[in-house]
């Protein structure tokens, strides 16, 4: 089977596996979580790792390597003051201190054509150490 693919930058390109496992946990509620990675070889941008719909923030936090930078969805879930179930989408940009310099460069240039074809998110964060992207972070951004 093909994969096809859209073009995130000049000289990069995101997988449609990124978008339709979006699309599933946006609608569907099938995953919790997904971690995308850019394939330096290849140019792809691919879904890394996907949490189940009862994995945790801190399952995908820890599912975040220590030395090389990532893009990650979240799908929030909370309740609001006026007990309505709520549910927001964040875009994690993590890039860790001990990544290398061209890893860094290269998460910096294609996130904007990640986030294209990743329709309705609604917030983002950025985050070089766990603590940026806490979830009391999450939840205070959400609410």
């Amino acid at each position: 089977m093909a994969m096809t693919v859209k073009k995130a930058t000049p000289w990069m390109w995101v997988a449609d596996e990124c978008k339709n496992s979006f699309m599933e946990m946006k609608w569907k509620k099938v995953f919790r979580y997904i971690v995308f990675k850019i394939d330096e070889n290849s140019k792809f941008v691919t879904v890394d790792k996907v949490g189940g719909p009862g994995a945790s923030y801190n399952d995908l936090a820890a599912s975040l390597p220590n030395d090389d930078c990532r893009y990650a969805v979240f799908d929030f879930d909370f309740v609001t003051v006026d007990n309505c179930r709520m549910s927001k989408i964040f875009f994690i940009a993590w890039s860790p201190e001990a990544s290398r310099i061209r890893a860094k460069m290269l998460y910096a240039t294609s996130k904007a054509g990640l986030r294209r074809v990743l329709d309705g998110i609604h917030y983002e964060v950025q985050a070089t150490d766990p603590a940026e992207m806490g979830f009391d972070v999450i939840r205070d951004r959400a609410q």
